[in-house]
């Protein structure tokens, strides 16, 4: 009898586990995006992680698919914490993803684009130009964002 409420009680936890991920990261419900921003051009976009982003089951919840990564390297930043800040000499090791435009779409979700973070395109240490999540300064936040959550 022990067992059975035990596996029941991991089986609970689960699922609101599971609830908690998709409400957080996946949801419509709990993410309007900010009309301010202009639309995703349709296309292939490189996007650069630097976070929970660069494991693939975490892209695999978000995106939908894991999805193949290339380590890149941005030059003249230094993370910290939950954002990059620019520090002449220093480098933050990630990768580089490739995207369409429905994938860009529920990585502004999960990054909360317009509300948490802002997406800016930057030259990577070897060339290549990806887009780039970092933190909203507390004066860049609109005043009305569109959250709902």
């Amino acid at each position: 009898m022990r067992a059975r409420h035990a596996v029941l009680a991991i089986l609970m936890g689960l699922l609101v586990l599971l609830g908690w991920l998709w409400l957080n990261m996946l949801s419509p419900y709990t993410y309007d995006r900010p009309e301010h921003l202009a639309d995703i051009e349709e296309g292939e976009h490189s996007v650069f992680v630097y976070g929970t982003l660069r494991f693939a089951p975490i892209r695999w919840l978000v995106m939908g698919r894991a999805g193949e990564a290339d380590p890149a390297v941005l030059e003249g930043y230094r993370r910290e914490g939950l954002d990059l800040t620019e520090a002449p000499g220093e480098r933050v090791a990630g990768e580089v993803i490739e995207v369409d435009a429905g994938e860009l779409e529920r990585l502004d979700r999960y990054e909360r684009l317009g509300i948490r973070y802002e997406r800016v395109p930057t030259r990577l240490a070897d060339g290549r130009m990806a887009w780039v999540y970092r933190r909203l300064k507390a004066s860049q936040h609109p005043a009305d964002a569109g959250a709902t959550n």
